[in-house]
């Protein structure tokens, strides 16, 4: 594919369609985070159904798609049907290149309702911010696909000759688990010259970022025992070690003193970070005034190019349930952020590894619901990366920060393997006082306008390119 050259001439009109549609595409979110539609089986699934009809319908009422589907697929090894995904397909015109655009309309469980200061299903502005679960992550991508497609078609009616393929998938938040086979059994119908996955963040709520690494993950659950029933602790306690002092010892060993991993065979990524003061992560994490930061190196090389271990479940003994008794087994769930470059699989099978090395007192250990997720590096050298650049940069009326990310996205690993030609540009709504997956998550509205700018005129200008 030839560079294509930026239609200068016609910024002004989609900049001004963006505008005008703003208002529109923000009511029309609030809707969407009117559905509380999650994955998990635990809660009302027809609600998630009701949500991916929502945004077929966003798609049909743009008159820009030849075809628009509700689908699922099969998760690979069972018998089940994945969640419902929306497929939103034109062909592209007169040699013109396609674009996929990526978001997912499900959404994080809302949590302790107390925590919200505005209901998390009632979509909320106050202080330039939209309240909701879903509100940035990841409604606000789905409409920023709409409301871009919106004002390129206004602007360029008959002259729109851009391929485009929407795919709003129905499960990122419970893991993607139909997501490869989705894109084996649509592959025609998805194949693209570059792909736009809006699930990511920005520097800051006026600074533009296009995400160029992202970590791996590697999840799994962890169950010790020592005992194979409960004892009384003050009969027995001084000379049997019980399960949750077995676990305390040997979780403790999965750190440095300073807060590090400290298992031997996880990797880090040796690359430059831009600066970022200790301030700006107290600002941005929450992190208490007597709290100190841990790990070594830079901030950023530490949330971007090194590797994390966080244990973010336990089965225990409740606090109102507790007596005097020596636990037989404690069970937890530890989530590790694996480095760019290292394998979920390598990084996993150094935890267990490190694990099964450390357990104290002969503790018996048992591995289950092991979920990995390899890192992404972005090939930055491609036409789409520059020509992205340029509209986020003209979008915003900043340059753009290159970006590492501390988080995962593992189906990229998926998009990678069956379109290895197509070139992938991470994008997103949020900035880092969205909160996703928390309490009063939102989104920045003046960052949505110049994100729906960006990608209006990323659009735009790909409708000038040559095949």
């Amino acid at each position: 594919m030839t560079s294509p050259v930026p239609p200068r001439e016609s910024d002004a009109a989609v900049l001004e369609a963006v505008a005008t549609g703003i208002p529109a595409a923000l009511s029309d979110l609030g809707h969407l985070v009117r559905i509380p539609g999650m994955a998990w089986p635990a809660f009302d699934q027809t609600q998630l159904q009701r949500s991916a009809d929502a945004v077929a319908a966003l798609a049909s009422d743009t008159g820009v798609f030849d075809e628009v589907r509700v689908l699922r697929a099969a998760i690979p090894g069972t018998e089940e049907q994945g969640q419902p995904a929306v497929l939103a397909t034109r062909a592209a015109r007169n040699g013109k290149p396609t674009i996929l655009l990526y978001a997912h309309h499900d959404v994080q469980p809302p949590g302790d309702d107390a925590l919200w200061e505005t209901p998390p299903f009632e979509p909320t502005v106050r202080d330039g911010r939209l309240y909701g679960r879903g509100a940035a992550d990841d409604k606000a991508g789905i409409m920023s696909h709409i409301a871009s497609i919106r004002a390129v078609s206004e602007v360029l009616g008959d002259d729109l000759e851009l391929g485009i393929a929407m795919f709003i998938e129905g499960e990122e938040e419970y893991g993607s688990r139909s997501f490869a086979q989705f894109l084996s059994d649509n592959k025609d119908a998805l194949r693209a010259d570059a792909i736009v996955v809006a699930d990511s963040g920005n520097w800051d709520s006026v600074t533009p970022g296009l995400t160029v690494s992202l970590r791996g993950n590697a999840r799994f659950t962890m169950r010790v025992r020592t005992l194979d029933h409960a004892s009384h602790s003050g009969m027995f306690g001084g000379a049997v070690p019980d399960a949750m002092m077995a676990t305390v010892t040997l979780l403790s060993t999965l750190w440095n003193a300073d807060g590090s991993v400290a298992v031997e065979g996880m990797t880090e990524r040796d690359a430059p970070t831009p600066d970022y003061t200790e301030a700006t992560l107290r600002d941005e994490a929450g992190l208490l005034p007597g709290t100190t930061p841990i790990g070594d190196g830079t901030i950023l090389s530490r949330i971007w190019n090194k590797p994390s271990v966080t244990v973010i479940g336990i089965d225990a003994t409740s606090v109102a349930a507790a007596s005097n008794t020596l636990l037989p087994e404690v069970t937890v769930v530890i989530s590790a952020r694996v480095a760019p470059g290292q394998t979920g699989q390598e990084a996993y099978d150094a935890l267990e590894g490190h694990l099964r090395a450390h357990a104290p007192f002969g503790a018996e250990l048992t591995f289950s619901d092991v979920d990995l997720g390899d890192g992404f590096l972005v090939d930055t050298s491609g036409w789409a990366v520059a020509l992205t650049r340029d509209a986020m940069r003209d979008g915003y009326g900043v340059a753009p920060v290159d970006l590492g990310v501390g988080g995962s996205i593992p189906f990229i690993a998926d998009l990678v393997r069956e379109f290895p030609a197509a070139q992938i540009l991470v994008t997103g709504v949020e900035d880092p006082h969205s909160r996703a997956h928390s309490p009063n998550e939102s989104l920045h509205l003046e960052t949505f306008r110049h994100a729906v700018a960006t990608e209006a005129l990323l659009l735009a200008r790909m409708n000038e390119a040559e095949l």
